[in-house]
């Protein structure tokens, strides 16, 4: 069992993000792990004023409609968490999962997911090793990005071979433990997409259909 962690009673997997805008990674990041770890709920977190980006396009209302739509129709229950977007100060993780877990309460398994481009970079986040006092790490390869030692900082791999667990373990526990998936080929950059929209172009395979709908009638991310 992971370090000072007891049994579980729920458990809820925690998707955050710029989502500027959301696109078919980030569903597919969380479906990965929805049918991984089965929660009992997925609940997804946009970014207020994530301190390593900068100049976030579409403005909170918008990008949480966006994210509504994209998970509207999903087969666990989907809570999107306004937390983030209302604090006025920089937002770190560390500062989310510990209100997560003054809100959840010490019984439920907390599941924060990553990317593999998030992971690469783990080491630069605030606190990044006390995220595993409150939550379980679960991160995911993708095109381009590899969870192989030589590209992930060996601070991190360490940590995270060190809490090496199981899905039945992170499902059945509070915190404390990581995972590293592999196999997820998606290959999708906000960046990019936003582009595209300057162009005019319409990324019809990228973006769920619903979030390109309230793009378009919203004319985002246009010059």
């Amino acid at each position: 069992m992971a370090p000072q962690a007891q049994t579980a009673s729920r458990c809820i997997a925690v998707l955050g993000g710029s989502f500027d805008p959301v696109h078919n990674g980030h569903v597919l990041l969380a479906e990965h792990f929805v049918q991984l770890l089965r929660p009992d709920e997925l609940r997804v977190i946009p970014a207020g004023n994530p301190w390593q980006k900068h100049g976030l396009q579409a403005s909170p209302a918008d990008r949480v409609e966006m994210v509504r739509r994209a998970f509207d129709a999903r087969q666990v229950p989907v809570v999107i968490d306004e937390q983030e977007i209302r604090r006025t100060s920089a937002t770190y993780t560390i500062d989310t999962l510990r209100a997560l877990r003054a809100e959840l309460g010490p019984a439920v398994s907390i599941v924060f997911l990553m990317g593999a481009d998030q992971l690469l970079h783990l080491d630069t986040w605030q606190h990044w090793q006390e995220l595993f006092d409150y939550a379980h790490l679960c991160a995911a390869s993708r095109p381009g990005f590899t969870l192989a030692e030589a590209h992930v900082p060996p601070a991190v791999m360490e940590e995270f071979k060190r809490r090496s667990g199981s899905p039945q373990d992170i499902r059945s526990t509070t915190h404390g433990y990581g995972y590293l998936a592999s196999g997820l080929a998606v290959d999708i950059s906000s960046t990019e997409i936003r582009a595209q929209l300057q162009r005019g172009a319409r990324p019809d395979s990228l973006i769920p259909g619903g979030v390109l709908d309230y793009i378009e009638q919203q004319h985002l991310y246009r010059n």
